[in-house]
């Protein structure tokens, strides 16, 4: 005797070995014996011989129609082997019932289970609506062939390009489009932006980098909300000096001037004048609330996102020419540079001249410094300035600018996004000159003095410490060792940095008497503080990325094949001239910091970006100690 029974959702055959009523020893066509309960069994039979049952019933059941079975029965319950009965119009052969049994099971959407070998025809509508969405996977299936079929072509179906940014960023696989998407890419070998690069999907790769850093930080867009900008303030004392900035050609946020007066048989006064836009911008304000969620303006060659609305920016940047307000600290300084004492004021400050990089350094630099100087605007100033920078930077004992580490400046001309029309010249300049090490310095004193200032009147701050190497922000006013000051606090750029502003409130509330925003060990504040660190990080990050992407371009523009490289340590090396560190597993084993490489670059991947290249030949010339130095950095 055999047996028909069922088994994991799926029916099997077997012989009986033993029947012990309420479960059965039996063997399978395989040979092998397993136990089955008897309440799985469906159908007893002698033949055909359990081995041929399914393959004889299988083909039987193929040529039954589930539509014309839903039509034949009746509603209510029924047993497949009395439909089996009717179905045939006799007793059905074994290999019968169980066709009937099969094309039942495979046909859920026509016939439910209700039970061991028993079924109920779906009502009328509900197997309409069952057709329908099997129609609908149906098409759907036929659509995802077709839009496979057209991107392993890089042909772009319009479906999956109206899902460009999603399919990059954050795809939703539920979605057939992104199913079919996938799939191509499995199939291509290629990753998401390649395929879509390939489709002519996106523009550029700058344009993938730039819209996945929006969709990460600026999902709304970078645009400002309406908001008008606060006008200046009237009741501000106006100061007595000519106060001059320091910045390179692009900068429009001028946060920071300087000033010197002398004091006849004293010395000087030196200011420090920062920009105050903490002023006019209130904390709880909408315009607040703009830069609360930005944190940072965001760098990158070629462009910018700026903290504030460009019409705040403009009317608190410290213009040439223009009065405008800010927080000042005084410096009185004796004849042997040393600081008697200082004054902080809110005021407006007369900005005389916004000095620029390029027009200042050519004159005044380390090799002309010493020397007679020609006779320029503010010459004398900066060089009183230059003394007493090199006489902070003395009583520190610390560099304020580290020797041997290179500053680029990406020049990007055209439209950022055509690789053909759009041209970037990178130019290099040497970090720790005369004009670094001046306004570092001048900085430096500025958010020391006024860190300690907010730290002895018991007022909330955000810190910058530095302890067993590490750096990080904090409430609390402990040392920075790298630079050497008990306590230091951002405050010298609040038009770009939210740190800054919300140091710059403090120390508002503190010259006048008022009570500060922000109140010790405030949630609002820990909280400011935190999301700054963080987006400042991403921020910082995306700066670097975009960077490594233009000197690939410019790697590209200039058809450079091989390049020059100095190991900074085991498989790093950084590429000359560019400020672009990699890893080249093909470098030499036995090589140590500073040794000098020639590299062939073997593969420039825009998309990534990244950039591959391979060892070629060992250099003679080498800078050990200016490798360390630029490492420890």
């Amino acid at each position: 005797m055999n047996v028909l029974f069922e088994e994991d959702g799926g029916f099997k055959a077997g012989s009986i070995m033993a029947d012990n009523d309420t479960s059965l020893q039996v063997e399978m066509p395989t040979g092998k014996r397993s136990k089955i309960k008897a309440a799985t069994v469906l159908l007893r039979f002698d033949k055909p011989s359990a081995a041929t049952l399914l393959d004889q019933a299988t083909p039987l059941a193929e040529e039954i129609e589930p539509d014309f079975l839903w039509e034949c029965v009746n509603d209510g319950e029924f047993s497949f082997l009395d439909f089996a009965r009717d179905y045939y119009g006799h007793d059905p052969a074994p290999s019968e019932a169980t066709a009937v049994l099969l094309a039942l099971h495979a046909a859920p959407v026509y016939f439910h289970r209700k039970g061991k070998g028993r079924f109920r025809k779906a009502p009328a509508d509900i197997l309409a609506a069952a057709l329908a969405n099997l129609e609908k996977k149906r098409q759907q299936a036929l659509a995802i062939e077709g839009w496979i079929a057209e991107l392993k072509e890089f042909r772009l179906p319009p479906a999956i390009g109206a899902l460009t940014d999603s399919l990059l960023y954050a795809p939703d696989r539920n979605k057939p489009e992104t199913k079919a998407f996938e799939a191509a890419c499995g199939e291509t070998g290629l990753t998401a932006a390649q395929l879509l690069f390939r489709c002519g999907a996106i523009k550029s790769p700058y344009f993938l980098h730039y819209r996945r850093f929006l969709h990460e930080q600026f999902p709304k867009g970078t645009a400002f909300p309406s908001l008008e900008a606060p006008g200046l303030p009237r009741d501000l004392p106006r100061a007595d000096v000519r106060a001059f900035s320091i910045d390179d050609a692009h900068t429009t946020e001028i946060d920071d001037a300087l000033s010197v007066v002398k004091l006849p048989g004293i010395g000087s006064r030196i200011g420090i004048h920062i920009a105050a836009p903490g002023l006019a911008i209130e904390h709880g304000s909408p315009l607040d609330g703009v830069a609360r969620a930005r944190l940072s303006t965001v760098y990158m060659p070629g462009n910018k996102i700026t903290m504030l609305p460009d019409a705040v920016v403009q009317n608190y940047t410290l213009a040439g020419g223009v009065d405008c307000p800010a927080v000042s600290l005084y410096l009185t300084v004796n004849e042997s540079l040393e600081i008697l004492s200082h004054e902080s004021r809110l005021e407006m400050v007369h900005i005389a001249a916004n000095l620029r990089h390029h027009e200042i350094e050519p004159w005044f630099n380390a090799e002309t410094i010493n020397g007679p100087l020609p006779d320029q605007p503010f010459k004398d100033e900066l060089v009183h300035l230059w003394h007493f920078a090199n006489a902070c930077e003395g009583r520190r004992g610390k560099p304020s600018a580290v020797q041997g580490i290179n500053d680029y400046n990406f020049a990007i001309a055209g439209d950022l996004a055509d690789p053909d029309a759009c041209t970037v010249d990178i130019s290099e300049r040497k970090r720790g000159s005369p004009l670094d090490k001046l306004v570092a310095e001048l900085m430096i004193v500025a958010n020391s003095t006024w860190g300690g200032l907010l730290a002895e009147k018991n007022v909330a701050c955000l810190y910058r410490a530095q302890t067993q190497g590490k750096v990080r922000m904090t409430t609390s006013p402990l040392p920075h060792e790298g630079l050497g000051v008990p306590q230091y606090a951002w405050m010298t750029s609040p038009l770009r940095r939210y740190c800054d502003l919300v140091n710059q409130w403090q120390l508002i509330a503190c010259l006048k008497g008022e009570t500060p925003a922000f109140a010790q060990k405030s949630a609002e504040l820990f909280a400011a503080m935190r999301d700054f660190e963080l987006t400042y990080s991403a921020y910082a990050d995306f700066q670097r990325q975009m960077e490594s992407y233009w000197c690939l371009r410019w790697l590209q523009q200039h058809d450079v094949s091989e390049i020059d490289a100095t190991v900074r340590r085991e498989q790093l090396v950084k590429l000359d001239h560019l400020p672009v560190m990699l890893r080249v597993p093909s470098l030499p084993a036995d090589l140590v910091p500073g040794q000098r490489v020639h590299l062939a670059i073997e593969s420039i991947d825009l998309l990534a970006p990244e950039l591959t290249c391979r060892f070629l030949s060992l250099l003679g010339d080498s800078n050990v100690a200016e490798a360390l130095e630029d490492e420890e950095a």
